[in-house]
């Protein structure tokens, strides 16, 4: 069985432009930071004649002795509403799992999008 670090170094990082095609964000609306992330202008919101998501927070949650917790329980989370069809998108704000993934923890907010778990950040 591979390591997490050894599946998340085999992993193929998907072009931040993909994923924002995926989710129905027209480029113009994307502002690029390298190849792999990007701010979206909030105007795409008034734009858009598509009905409202839904929003869920995940927040204060106390790490399993394994060390699971906010990151993994969110991840999880859209990864459980991607096999039942639904369009989740993730946006993490310093995750930890920055070394899992080997980058920085600041980095290593993605998105979860159109794509399956672990193959498309």
């Amino acid at each position: 069985m591979k390591s997490d670090i050894e599946i998340a170094q085999n992993a193929q990082m998907k072009h931040i432009l993909d994923i924002s095609n995926d989710a129905g964000i027209d480029s113009s609306c994307i502002e690029q930071y390298g190849n792999y992330k990007a701010k979206i202008d909030l105007s795409v919101l008034d734009n858009s004649n598509k009905e409202d998501g839904k929003l869920i927070l995940v927040t204060a949650i106390n790490p399993t002795p394994a060390g699971e917790g906010k990151t993994t329980t969110t991840i999880g989370l859209a990864d459980g509403l991607r096999k039942l069809g639904k369009n989740a998108v993730v946006a993490l704000r310093e995750p930890s799992l920055g070394p899992v993934f080997g980058i920085k923890g600041g980095a290593a907010g993605r998105w979860v999008c159109s794509s399956s778990s672990y193959g498309g950040y």
